[in-house]
């Protein structure tokens, strides 16, 4: 099972020196992957009435620009985007940019992708935030196509490219993608169409070692629905991740046994909004963590 890391993003600021050295940091450490939140826009909430967990306040570096730097000051981190919000985006731009990602980093990425949830941003980058689900489908294989073919000619119901393709072409051929998300349309979407899936709860018992019963159900769910699509649930990946929060890094250590138990292939802690105010801060808490583990 590998260990990584989330990037701080709303934390960690924009000096690109602390990037880089979080980064190195972070291999240094042992850590396998850094993982990366997505959004374009943030809004903005002194003049709406705004419930989302991000705004216009919230700074987030652009997880392909982001690798694409990191790439050129780490060796063997690898780089995960969990997620980045696929229809929102134009989709041969998505392909061309994490097939640079992965053609600098030497074949190091991972792409995570969901649908999202604000609405701002879709409008506001010209995507139709309704049909987001379905559309993403169809985005899949045309990045799919796009990351393993010289040259494409396809026509969907949203895409159509006339006979063109990529150069260069990814180092993964194809680029692994993960679905992020809960609902019932994405389990199955990913179970259908994913390289592996990138769960979003907790709740692991006050031992530390079991996860709770809804936790479980969704991971025999996930495979029942892999085994039903004709895929193999063992060549799957299962992305879990934990959160620091108020608790020591030593208290959740416990919870990777648990992943493990379920058959998670990764796990990544998550600093953020854990009351870290600097970068070394979240630094020493990685690497406490890391200690933990042994």
């Amino acid at each position: 099972m590998q260990i990584g890391i989330v990037f701080p993003q709303i934390e960690i600021g924009p000096d690109p020196i602390v990037v880089r050295d979080y980064a190195q940091a972070a291999e240094a450490m042992g850590y396998e992957y850094l993982l990366a939140f997505d959004h374009v826009l943030g809004a903005n909430s002194r003049t709406r009435n705004w419930t989302g967990p991000y705004d216009h306040d919230s700074l987030f570096h652009e997880p392909f620009v982001l690798f694409g730097f990191l790439a050129g000051q780490t060796t063997t981190l690898g780089f995960t985007t969990g997620i980045v919000i696929l229809p929102q985006r134009q989709t041969a731009l998505v392909a061309k940019q994490a097939a640079a990602v992965d053609v600098l980093s030497g074949g190091r990425l991972r792409l995570g992708i969901g649908i999202g949830w604000n609405e701002v941003e879709y409008e506001a980058l010209g995507e139709d935030f309704h049909n987001r689900g379905k559309r993403s489908e169809e985005q899949v294989e045309v990045l799919r196509a796009l990351w393993t073919q010289d040259v494409v000619t396809y026509k969907g119901k949203w895409h159509s490219i006339p006979d063109a393709g990529l150069n260069p072409l990814p180092v993964q051929r194809p680029i692994p993608i993960l679905f992020g998300g809960m609902a019932e349309p994405v389990l199955r979407r990913a179970a259908k169409l994913g390289d592996g899936w990138l769960p979003q709860f907790g709740g692991f018992e006050a031992d530390g070692k079991t996860v709770n019963a809804a936790g479980r159900d969704y991971i025999q769910k996930m495979r029942g629905y892999i085994t039903e699509a004709g895929r193999d649930p063992d060549a799957f990946q299962i992305d879990g991740r934990v959160t620091l929060g108020n608790r020591k890094p030593e208290e959740c250590a416990a919870e990777v046994e648990a992943w493990r138990e379920l058959g998670a292939t990764h796990v990544s802690l998550n600093t953020m909004r854990a009351g870290l105010s600097t970068p070394d801060a979240h630094i020493d808490a990685m690497r406490r963590f890391k200690e933990a583990l042994g």
